[in-house]
């Protein structure tokens, strides 16, 4: 990607790439903007586990599961064979890993409040050869690429390498691979069509109305759980979308505080329902707002009451 700066005379000024000097410089700059990032949590670096040691262990609250980032400033590895040894060793030792997460958090967990099935690797690399693009380009791989540039101003770029392909590594993975195999029938990963027609099709042609309208909005993408569908403002959830027998369930959140004291957030903006369509619930740690979506004449009006919500993240 070409990158410039606009002078005062209107002209363009171009902006030079430099180089990482080594993995480090990478694992420091990601691990100290983890939330900004990724929404990740940051649990341990360089975590020892059998003959493995892992560069960053991070927790992703939103699915309760553990996320390993791997730094890479070469070329010469495979994603799918080191993709898969961490994630059996991860898979194989579960007690390790909450014990590190209870040792080096301010609260403790079990292993039954994780869920495993959602368990990834991040691959974070200044540049991925195309054998390693198209060694992941698979609907259902439990890895994620991400490229990552510095630039001569101090500017630094990243971008997630995204797969294209509906084919599933299941298909093609090699049945005599314990390893590969092992993983695949515990991690999954999941795809809009799945979720949403988990209990009515008719639910789908809904869905794909409403995911037209938010994708029209800017910085907006999706993540696909084992329960829903979720648009992010940038790295920030803005709204999951889940299935129910009789509608689609959607679900924004408006004040959260870990602490228990959500009353005492500031406002992050006075919401504007005139149909009062949206029902307020409440803890004390969030509050959120939810509506069920049956028909896709009342889209239009779901829009105007989401972009308040869209339109107060910064």
């Amino acid at each position: 990607m070409d990158v410039y700066k606009v002078s005062n005379q209107n002209k363009l000024n171009v902006i030079n790439n430099t180089s990482f000097e080594n993995e480090k410089e990478i694992q420091n700059l990601v691990e100290n903007n983890l939330e900004t990032l990724f929404n990740l949590t940051f649990v341990k670096t360089e975590v020892v586990c059998e003959q493995f040691r892992f560069d960053t262990l991070c927790w992703d609250e939103e699915n309760k599961s553990f996320i390993i980032i791997e730094y890479k400033n070469t070329k010469s590895f495979s994603v799918i064979d080191q993709g898969y040894s961490y994630l059996s060793v991860m898979l194989n030792n579960k007690s390790d890993f909450v014990l590190e997460y209870n040792e080096n958090m301010k609260e403790n967990i079990k292993r039954d409040d994780v869920d495993w099935s959602q368990s990834r690797v991040i691959f974070i690399s200044s540049k991925f050869n195309d054998y390693q693009k198209n060694s992941v380009n698979f609907k259902d791989v439990p890895f994620e690429l991400w490229e990552i540039e510095k630039f001569s101003n101090g500017t630094i770029g990243i971008h997630q390498i995204l797969s294209n392909s509906k084919e599933s590594i299941k298909n093609l993975e090699n049945k005599s691979n314990s390893v590969v195999k092992k993983v695949s029938e515990e991690i999954v990963k999941y795809d809009e069509e799945n979720i949403i027609t988990k209990y009515n099709n008719e639910f789908l042609v809904i869905y794909e109305k409403l995911k037209k309208e938010l994708l029209e909005l800017n910085d907006i993408t999706i993540k696909v759980t084992k329960d829903y569908v979720c648009f992010y403002k940038r790295k920030k959830g803005f709204l999951y979308v889940s299935p129910r027998k009789d509608h689609l369930h959607l679900s924004f959140l408006y004040r959260i505080d870990f602490g228990g004291n959500v009353k005492k957030k500031p406002l992050p903006f006075k919401f504007n329902d005139p149909n009062k369509s949206f029902t307020f619930t409440s803890s004390n740690y969030k509050e959120n707002y939810r509506h069920k979506l049956t028909k896709k004449s009342d889209i239009s009006y779901v829009m105007f009451c989401l972009k308040q919500k869209y339109e107060s993240m910064k």
